[in-house]
């Protein structure tokens, strides 16, 4: 078989019908519907990125509270258990106030006192327990309790004039409220 006869064999068996070849209006058709299927998976691969996106801050935002949460939990969780210990120091002070410092009997027995008194705020003050003691000070909500008001011309409005009862912080949050006389205006 020649080459002419193998061209036209191949001719023969693949004819060139309508059915074989696309109309270019059809040609162009799929491609305008192709761009949009492109178009609509980009679309749905941008929402899914900002989807995965705002997960991982979530996620990221979680952690962070959680870590929060713990170190919260680590620093105050003493907080009632300081609460219940400050009522020691309280009778503590008062001893000291009531003892005769003048007699000679009552020596080893203050100075016993204001040992134990000092070692407990010592022990205190390692985790964080401070007093407030305002006396002199402004008078701050915050921190401290209004018993009273008095006029005392000596002082400035508004100035704690006399403390019944020292208030306590833990890591700078209040525990106890500091209750005071305060001056009037």
């Amino acid at each position: 078989m020649t080459d002419q006869e193998n061209n036209d064999q191949l001719d023969n068996e693949a004819p060139n019908t309508p059915e074989t070849e696309q109309p270019a209006e059809q040609v162009a058709h799929d491609a305008d519907t192709l761009s949009e299927q492109v178009e609509t998976l980009a679309n749905a691969l941008a929402s899914a990125q900002e989807q995965v996106l705002r997960a991982q801050a979530d996620a990221q935002n979680s952690r962070r509270r959680a870590a929060q949460d713990v170190e919260k939990a680590h620093k105050f969780g003493q907080e009632k258990l300081v609460a219940d210990l400050l009522p020691v120091i309280d009778n503590l002070e008062r001893a000291l106030a009531a003892v005769d410092p003048a007699s000679e009997v009552n020596t080893s027995i203050i100075e016993g006192i204001e040992l134990t008194l000092k070692s407990f705020l010592d022990s205190l003050a390692r985790h964080q327990v401070a007093a407030v003691d305002p006396a002199g000070e402004p008078f701050d909500p915050q921190l401290h309790q209004a018993m009273t008001m008095v006029d005392n011309p000596d002082v400035e409005p508004n100035t704690v004039v006399d403390v019944f009862q020292k208030g306590y912080t833990l890591h700078g949050r209040l525990v106890r409220p500091a209750m005071v006389v305060v001056a009037k205006g």
